[in-house]
């Protein structure tokens, strides 16, 4: 029997239109941009439309941005009566992942990562921390170089293990850079500063923490009806307590994609529904395991054709 999961892309895939027409033309979708402006109460949906970009592109817009694109779309997409055995998201995503679950509500996970982008961006100042893609070093190797830095005093370690040879490393400026060299000297080839405002996933975010404990703790968090594959486990989560943990962990230790998406197949999964702009996780799943189906929607366009072909492979 094959089973579905849902994905959700995380911070990266924002773009200023996302979500525009589709909510333009159903009432029922521009509901959910029209329910975060007011948990939230600023006008996120004009920055979404409009832009400018660079604004839309700040963690703190950037992450309830995403979160109700996609919600939204994922909303319009059930219509077709398709559902998820699994659902999974990339950093940011999986706060996504946990509304599409049923664990929280759409305002309360507006309100957490608009929140959780807040104190990320506090966390260290700008231009101490920062991530860079290391591509085409495994990841032991990898992990012995960023241990090796980090002992010499340059916080720096591994953040999202996203895919066979692809990489992303997080720390000081410093620990980074180090390496970056360091890790071409052992045969990465090539090292590709990110444009971050923050040393995501490393050490350096613990002190945000604590603040997201707090603003965790004041929701209504419920056991999840469908089964989510957690970043900082790569395994199955479902009760509120165990979600909670893992969303406060989340901050500061790495995102195990690649992990998480062998989990889902190794538990059935052999159709991947990357759910939101763009298609960064379904070319990621693509390059873990290439005999799985992936499709990806972003629009009226895309949802329809993910639910004919869907309909099809059942005839």
């Amino acid at each position: 029997m094959s089973k579905i999961a849902f994905v959700f892309p995380g911070q990266g895939s924002q773009v200023v239109g996302m979500g525009q027409r589709l909510a333009n033309e159903h009432p029922e979708v521009m509901d959910y941009f029209k329910k975060a402006d007011e948990r939230l109460q600023s006008s996120l949906s004009s920055l979404i439309f409009e832009g400018p970009q660079e604004e839309l592109t700040k963690t703190t817009n950037a992450q309830p941005a995403l979160l109700t694109t996609s919600i939204a779309l994922l909303n319009f997409f059930q219509k077709s009566g398709i559902q998820a055995d699994f659902v999974a998201g990339h950093s940011l995503g999986e706060y996504t992942a946990l509304v599409a679950a049923g664990a929280l509500t759409f305002e309360e996970g507006v309100y957490a990562v608009r929140k959780r982008g807040e104190y990320m961006e506090k966390a260290v100042p700008n231009g101490e921390g920062t991530m860079a893609a290391v591509l085409g070093l495994d990841r032991e190797k990898l992990a012995e170089v960023t241990k090796a830095v980090d002992d010499s005093g340059f916080p720096v370690s591994l953040a999202n293990l996203n895919c066979p040879g692809q990489i992303v490393i997080s720390g000081s400026s410093k620990g980074v850079e180090l390496a970056g060299e360091k890790a071409k000297e052992a045969g990465a080839k090539r090292v590709i500063p990110l444009e971050v405002s923050g040393p995501f996933h490393s050490s350096l975010m613990k002190p945000a923490s604590s603040e997201l404990r707090a603003v965790l703790d004041s929701l209504d968090m419920k056991n999840a009806e469908i089964p989510v594959v957690a970043n900082v486990s790569a395994d199955v989560m479902s009760d509120s307590a165990e979600i909670k943990e893992k969303l406060i962990e989340q901050l500061y230790s790495p995102v195990l994609w690649e992990d998480s998406v062998e989990k889902m197949i190794e538990l059935g999964v052999d159709t991947f529904i990357e759910i939101g702009p763009g298609k960064v996780l379904s070319g990621l799943i693509k390059k873990i395991n290439r005999s799985v189906k992936t499709y990806s929607v972003s629009d009226e366009e895309t949802c329809q054709s993910v639910i004919d072909a869907l309909k099809e492979e059942k005839l």
